[in-house]
């Protein structure tokens, strides 16, 4: 009887080890199962190539790309920031030029960085192969949605009942409205395309590359104010675009033309609280944003136009048709996935560090021109933001600088000669006194930039401190020696930068036997 439930016991205890182990294997294969469906498959070596080529560091001046070049060992190669140069990007040219005319807006670089999981995109191979979209259109439905939903939280710009036509940067759509809107003018003669000096250059220069029967680039709106509003002239018809922040000297322009034959591009590239502060959503028959100016990506080349009228909106379609047949789909996928980011917080998240970068570097800017009498930089006054909910100080994509001295007529070569490139102010219609300098620029130009305009004032204090230096007569200037100049080059940190403690002691080089006092005051302002 004990030998029988010895066995029983043992039966039941192998029995019941026997249903552990099979709903142990069961589990193993049913998590098996569920880790093979989570794993990804044909998108692993694409993630795998992204994350090694951004994971580069370029010392911090540069960037690896997987579209740049591949070394001869087979790994991607640096590309290094304007001013820094060798393998990883790490050696400083002290005599570089800072390229301040380029427009690039890198600044919003490190934002992406930060925000590289959420902002990235996996195609596959056969991702939208086809010239449309399955409702025939050429635009992303769902983008649309998202720019519709963009404007209206950051309440730039009024969307309901209005018709939304995408392009290849705002650049192509600024000629498709040129092209629409001449095409309504029923005049025999050219309608005359205008604009408020200092204005954007493309407006001049791609009209008259595209000057055709319809259009005609007719300069300053201003000298037409008579013409646009006489009833006598109907056969004036004109075309305006009105930029606002305007490009370069960052105002909110307005339209100068009115009457019935005038119609207006209103050009809001640089509408958006990182730029200016949106006092009320515009609410015109014809604006053009891009994509370049709100997130940076200028490379993904992605612009809308908004626009009331379906006849104005009809033609600007068909122009879209005839010259590229639409917007690339990836670059539409990737427009979509960078708007899900901007569009977190309400917009909050993005736009203030926007706010904030360009807030820091004309706040610099200001503070650097602000003891020059040579240079003066344009003057903007804070408004009140509807987006924040404060009154913002103006953040400006570019610096309009004016030279005062007589003598420098042609501030664009004073500038140059300090290594600083900018865009000469004539090219905007404006006077040759005038410059513009990008603030949008990677930190590295913004850093060389600001170190440049520091030496150039320098060099003016001194030239002024010297020349207010009473000594008495020429013999006397000649006994101390303050007919050579200083060696600023001594004063000039690797990286661009003034160095205060070499200025102090060059100072001591420099002046002979400058009285003391006068020494003293020298060094306290540098």
């Amino acid at each position: 009887m004990e030998k029988q439930n010895l066995m029983s016991s043992t039966f039941t205890l192998c029995l019941g080890f026997s249903a552990i182990l099979n709903l142990l294997f069961f589990a193993f294969l049913l998590n098996s199962s569920n880790h093979s469906s989570n794993q990804l498959s044909w998108s692993r070596k694409a993630a795998q190539e992204a994350e090694g080529v951004s994971s580069l560091s370029c010392s911090g001046h540069g960037s690896a790309h997987l579209d740049g070049l591949i070394s001869d060992g087979g790994k991607p190669v640096c590309e290094c920031n304007a001013c820094y140069t060798g393998p990883d990007c790490s050696q400083f040219i002290p005599d570089c030029v800072v390229d301040a005319d380029s427009g690039n807006p890198l600044f919003l670089e490190p934002f992406w960085r930060k925000n590289a999981a959420k902002s990235t995109v996996v195609m596959s191979g056969w991702h939208r192969m086809g010239y449309e979209f399955e409702d025939g259109s050429l635009i992303s439905k769902q983008l649309e949605k998202q720019i519709r939903r963009l404007h209206k939280t950051v309440g730039n710009a009024v969307t309901e009942g209005r018709y939304i036509v995408f392009g290849a940067g705002s650049t192509q759509l600024l000629n498709a409205a040129v092209h629409a809107l001449s095409s309504t003018t029923g005049s025999s003669s050219p309608a005359k395309v205008v604009a408020s000096a200092p204005y954007y250059p493309v407006y001049k220069s791609q009209t008259e590359l595209f000057e055709s029967s319809k259009f005609k680039f007719n300069g300053e709106a201003a000298s037409w104010i008579n013409n646009s509003i006489s009833t006598t002239a109907s056969s004036n018809n004109f075309i305006e675009f009105v930029t606002s922040p305007n490009n370069p000297d960052g105002q909110l322009n307005k339209a100068v033309l009115k009457g019935d034959n005038a119609k207006q591009i209103f050009d809001l590239a640089y509408y958006w609280p990182h730029y200016t502060a949106i006092p009320s959503p515009m609410d015109e028959d014809l604006m053009i944003f891009t994509l370049s100016k709100l997130t940076g990506h200028a490379g993904s080349r992605f612009g809308w136009a908004i626009i009331k009228d379906k006849d104005v909106y009809q033609r600007m379609v068909d122009y879209m048709d005839l010259n590229t047949y639409g917007v690339a789909r990836e670059t539409q996928l990737r427009t979509l996935k960078l708007l899900d980011v901007v569009l977190e917080e309400n917009g909050r998240k993005m736009f203030d560090f926007g706010y904030e970068e360009m807030s820091f570097r004309w706040e610099k800017l200001s503070k650097i021109l602000s003891s020059s009498k040579r240079f003066s930089l344009q003057e903007l006054t804070p408004q009140q933001c509807t987006f924040s909910n404060e009154v913002r100080a103006p953040t400006p994509a570019f610096a309009w600088i004016r030279c005062e001295n007589d003598e420098d007529e042609d501030c664009h070569a004073v500038l140059k000669e300090a290594k600083i490139i900018g865009r000469a102010g004539h090219v905007f219609g404006a006077q040759s006194r005038y410059v513009r300098l990008s603030l949008v620029n990677s930190q590295d130009d913004f850093n060389l930039l600001q170190h440049r305009l520091e030496m150039l004032v320098f060099k003016e204090k001194m030239a002024n401190l010297m020349a207010g230096v009473s000594l008495g007569a020429d013999s006397t200037i000649k006994k101390y020696n303050l007919s050579q100049p200083l060696n600023i080059t001594a004063v000039v940190a690797v990286d661009g930068s003034i160095d205060h403690h070499s200025i102090h002691e060059e100072l001591e080089e420099s002046s002979g036997g400058l009285m003391r006092s006068t020494l003293n005051i020298l060094k306290t302002l540098f």
